[in-house]
This record gives C-alpha cells, sequence and structure tokens, in this order.
C-alpha cells in the first residue's frame, strides 16, 4: 500500500478508487469455492487496476497471509469450520487492529455478525447484495481506515503540546478557558468524563484564586462575611491601579503521561508555608480561605506553588486506555 494524499474516496469509472491508496490489497475469507469466486468476480469487475486479491479458504488460513502479506482490509464470511469469522474478528482486534474486517453475512447469521460488529468489524455486506453494495462499503472502510492509519502514525512522532493563555481578571473568561481545556482533553487525549469535570472544579478554583485574591488582593474573609461586597470590591479594583493593569498566566502542557497545568497571577503571592491540607480533615471544606484549594489537592495528582506564592503547578495523569481510537496532538 501506497499512501500519497488525504483526501475523500471517490468512486471512479465505477471501481474502487480511494484517494490515500495506491494500490489496494484485499485479502478474501471463505471456505466455499464458489463463494470465493463470486467475491472475486465482483471484485474484477470493479477492478480499476489498482486491487490485488488474495484468498483464504479459513481463518488460521488467513492469519497466515495477513502476517505476510499485510492486505488493506479483510473480507471474511460468518460461518467456517475451526476459526470462523468472529473469532476471525477477535484475533485481528489483538494482532492486527489496524487493518478493517469486512464481514459477509448471510440469511440466519445475523445474531452471529452484530456480535462481530460489537468485536470490532468495521462494517458488513449482505452476500445477496455483494454486486451492488460490495464496492462502495470497501471504498467508505478504506477511506476511514486510511484517515486513522495516519493519525496513528503522526500520534507515534508526538511528545508534547503547550499551549500559553494570558487572561484579564474577568470571572467569564474561567468558563472559556476551561472548557476548550476540557474539549481537547477528551477529544484528543482521551480522558474520562469523571475526570474531566473534577479538572473543571480545579481549574476554577486555581483561576478565582489566580484573578480575585491574586491579582485584586481580596481577602477570603470578605467573601464569606458578605458575598455581595466582595464582587462589589472586586469590579472597583479592576478599575484602579495597580490591580487594573495585572494578568494571569496560564500554561497547558500535554505529554503523554501527564497533563501539566500552571497558572500564575501578578499579585504579591501569600505565605506558602501557612497552607494546611489534611486530605481527611472535612472540616476544610466549610473553611473560606481553604476550600479551593483542598478541593486542588484533592482532585489532582500533584499540586506545587513557587516560593513567592503567585503560581501554582497543578498535575493529573489521566487513566488512558491504549485501545482508544485516534490521538491527535493539535489543539
Amino acid at each position: 500500500m501506497q499512501i500519497f494524499s488525504d483526501q475523500t474516496a471517490q468512486p471512479r469509472s465505477g471501481g474502487i478508487f480511494v484517494s490515500g491508496y495506491d494500490e489496494i490489497t484485499i485479502l478474501v475469507v471463505d471456505d466455499t469455492a464458489v463463494d470465493r469466486a463470486l467475491v472475486g468476480g465482483v471484485l474484477q469487475k470493479n477492478n480499476c487496476g489498482n486491487l490485488t486479491v488474495h484468498f483464504a479458504e479459513s481463518g488460521e488460513e488467513a492469519l497466515e497471509m495477513i502476517a505476510g502479506e499485510d492486505p488493506d482490509v479483510v473480507l471474511t464470511d460468518l460461518r467456517m469450520p475451526g476459526m470462523d469469522g468472529l473469532d476471525l474478528v477477535k484475533t485481528m482486534q489483538v494482532d492486527y487492529p489496524f487493518i478493517p474486517c469486512v464481514l459477509m453475512t448471510a440469511h440466519g447469521s445475523e445474531e452471529i455478525a452484530a456480535e462481530a460488529l460489537r468485536n470490532g468489524a468495521s462494517s458488513f455486506v449482505p452476500k445477496k447484495d455483494l454486486i451492488h453494495k460490495l464496492a462502495s462499503t470497501l471504498i467508505h472502510v478504506l477511506s476511514s481506515a486510511h484517515h486513522d492509519r495516519m493519525a496513528r502514525r503522526f500520534d507515534e512522532c508526538w511528545n508534547e503540546t503547550t499551549s500559553q493563555f494570558t487572561l484579564a481578571n474577568d470571572a467569564n473568561l474561567i468558563g472559556a478557558v476551561t472548557g476548550h481545556v476540557q474539549n481537547y482533553l477528551q477529544k484528543f487525549r482521551h480522558v474520562s468524563e469523571n475526570e474531566l469535570v473534577r479538572l473543571g472544579v480545579a481549574l476554577d478554583e486555581a483561576f478565582r484564586n489566580a484573578m480575585f485574591h491574586g491579582n485584586l488582593q481580596l481577602e477570603s474573609d470578605l467573601w464569606a462575611a458578605d458575598p455581595e461586597r466582595f464582587y462589589l470590591e472586586a469590579h472597583r479594583r479592576q478599575e484602579i491601579a495597580p490591580f487594573k493593569d495585572r494578568v494571569v498566566h496560564f500554561t497547558l502542557t500535554c505529554r503523554r503521561d501527564e497533563v501539566r497545568f500552571v497558572i500564575r497571577d501578578e499579585g504579591v503571592g501569600f505565605d506558602v508555608g501557612q497552607q494546611y491540607f489534611d486530605p481527611d480533615d472535612p472540616a476544610q471544606l466549610t473553611r473560606p480561605s481553604g476550600r479551593g484549594l483542598f478541593l486542588i489537592r484533592t482532585f489532582m495528582d500533584e499540586v506545587a506553588f513557587n516560593d513567592v506564592g503567585n503560581e501554582i503547578t497543578m498535575i493529573i495523569r489521566p487513566k488512558m486506555s491504549a485501545e482508544l481510537a485516534l490521538d491527535d496532538v493539535a489543539i
């Protein structure tokens, strides 16, 4: 197989043409000689001069040929003696997860076909519809497989992505930045929904600490005593020096094994040594000056401050599954 582009697949002259493939190798697996001949005839009719077709009579023989031929797609019958189509799909998911497998289904095999699809098969074609539907099915499957392969190969080259943000002291920006981070980690680094929620809470607390307590130098006791007065004072300080010109600096660094968040304000900092953290002390949840840091430390794997106390570094190590598809790296 030679990959030369990344465009949408399309039929050409009634044949099988997929952008991204110069040549296409198809392995047909069927224990019945008549059916192998039927499939071979359909493929030959749709050959634009770019197809190479191999045949195997069993799942066991198919695995030997996959190891030697590296086909672009496997087209298999479901009901075969010995290793049937379902077992072949399951084995390919372990040993050859990048090679798509398309099922050829006959009447009465719907249940096993559904199980094969749940176990990793890419698509199916009823044998009675091979003439009309095989070419279009292969085009769609190969096009998708091309994108998946290229994305996985690209991900193998990736080591680290770093993004930097500068936020004014506007609490409305917190949701926008946090949402962007959550969307990125979910889509490209496959962080779980539960972890994303906890991460969002921790980031929200850290940003608010940086804006209100760091840059605007507002005390937690004021918020506990009178939240309305707290926000009125915050609004007042946003308009006067030295507070109005201060910003929050945020750096997001994604690596394979961890995600690092660094949030720095331009305030005077605080005495880090006076911070108290006991994960088993529920009283910290009600303390006005400790609740945010308690949540941050609980939800993050590592938390550290600089000596001045105006910069916090938070690290999570997401529990990402190796089987999840499509890792990408752009932010």
